[in-house]
């Protein structure tokens, strides 16, 4: 299995995502659409009619119909005009409709579990976080709990005329497929588990049984979407959490291998002769959250606060405890880069909290073990996406589907779902946004 990249950023490409040969006219009219809708979504700032036919190569003569239809079906907002400085008529920018439609990424980790409703403008509709040790749970009861939080999200977003497309549920381990098994979640000490199953058999999600991934692939891909104003962006995310998760990003697409098992980068062996075996050695044991508190002495209830606070203060064995785990993460990677050819590196989560005290020791070990390194240096830089990044991904991933086939979503009627922006008083300015869906 391939998981392809943010579907937003393929319409950009316009015309290069059409298959090839002669397309059915209901075909194209769909691929028009979608790309029209995907660049709307995409562009840093809204563009009019005509930036959206140049940027995509569609037609002008088409631009007009397809823009129509997409904010009477609720998609796309018409924004106060811009002054003209030519004679005509000003230009009307075009940006994603607020509140209409959402896609809803949940989340179970080791310590929490939680859900983010996300709208086409990147507005967070609702955010609900219960923290919690999940370890050695009980699947069924712990995915009750999330089916529960969920049903009450959608029948309150159902109730404010919000349309929910999809769900993604991100998990802290290997995943056969889109609709799992759950292979194996360690810290969590779950072992092929029927997340699908438990979730349909408890209710209350309507149809809309989740999409499943690992959660730092999510996280990625929340991230690359923060990048994409950049240039498609290429970068090993580590995602690092009471375990640590990777994943390769591509010029913008996720790297799910051939299982979608790539990324477990937290089973890398930084130090095989480790008193215990090869598993004592693995950068998890070495740099996991835990294995950081453990060294700095600190309880295993201290988060990673207390952590960067006892470094602050100079403590010695905080500083020591930080210092090793950033050491072991450079080696880990420094494998990755030289077998992936990628040359930044972006530290989220626990490592992201950490990223000013373990910065300089992961660059150090890059700039040692990376063979390319005298020609292109490779960076280490913060991750953007924000809090609970793998709940944004799972959000973004599920609103492609309403990206790949907006048509499937149009009103069955003529029905008008959102008012003219020229008299919503947004002047122009998007609402304000989770910094993975700007």
């Amino acid at each position: 299995m391939r998981t392809t990249g943010d579907a937003w950023s393929q319409a950009r490409a316009g015309r290069r995502a059409a298959p090839a040969g002669v397309a059915r006219t209901e075909h194209l009219r769909e691929h028009n659409l979608s790309v029209a809708l995907g660049f709307i979504l995409d562009a840093a700032v809204p563009p009019s009619r005509a930036e959206l036919a140049t940027g995509t190569g569609l037609a002008r003569p088409s631009v007009t119909p397809i823009v129509d239809q997409l904010v009477r079906g609720g998609m796309v907002r018409e924004l106060v005009p811009r002054p003209s400085v030519r004679a005509g008529r000003p230009a009307v920018p075009l940006a994603p409709a607020q509140g209409t439609f959402a896609g809803l990424g949940m989340e179970v980790n080791v310590d929490y579990l939680g859900l983010r409703a996300i709208d086409l403008s990147g507005q967070v509709l609702v955010e609900r976080v219960e923290a919690d040790d999940l370890r050695r749970q009980d699947p069924g009861l712990v995915l009750g709990r999330l089916a529960g939080i969920a049903a009450q999200t959608l029948r309150r977003l159902r109730a404010e005329g919000v349309r929910v497309v999809g769900t993604s549920l991100a998990l802290p381990g290997l995943v056969d497929s889109d609709h799992g098994p759950l292979r194996l979640a360690p810290n969590l000490d779950w072992r092929d588990v029927d997340v699908v199953g438990i979730l349909r058999a408890h209710g209350g999600l309507d149809g809309l049984l989740p999409s499943l991934a690992n959660e730092a692939k999510l996280g990625a891909r929340a991230e690359a979407r923060v990048r994409r104003f950049d240039g498609p962006p290429s970068f090993v995310y580590v995602s690092g959490e009471i375990g640590v998760g990777g994943a390769l990003v591509l010029d913008g697409e996720i790297f799910a291998g051939r299982h979608g098992w790539s990324g477990e980068i937290g089973h890398v062996v930084v130090d095989p002769s480790a008193a215990g075996g090869p598993a004592r050695g693995t950068l998890e044991a070495r740099a996991g959250q835990e294995a950081m508190l453990r060294g700095a002495g600190l309880p295993p209830t201290a988060t990673v606060h207390d952590l960067a606070a006892a470094v602050d203060r100079g403590d010695p064995r905080a500083r020591f405890a930080v210092a090793s785990a950033a050491r072991a993460l450079g080696v880990a990677l420094a494998g990755v880069l030289n077998t992936v050819d990628v040359d930044e590196v972006v530290l989220g989560g626990t490592f992201g909290q950490l990223f000013a005290h373990v910065h300089d020791d992961v660059e150090r070990a890059l700039d040692e073990m990376v063979i390319t390194a005298p020609w292109s240096a490779p960076r280490v830089t913060h991750a953007r996406a924000g809090l609970f990044p793998a709940m944004t991904g799972g959000a973004l991933a599920a609103l492609r589907r309403l990206v790949a086939a907006p048509s499937a979503w149009f009103p069955t009627n003529d029905e008008r779902l959102v008012p003219d922006a020229a008299q919503d008083g947004h002047q122009g300015e998007r609402a304000a946004a989770v910094p993975a869906a700007r």
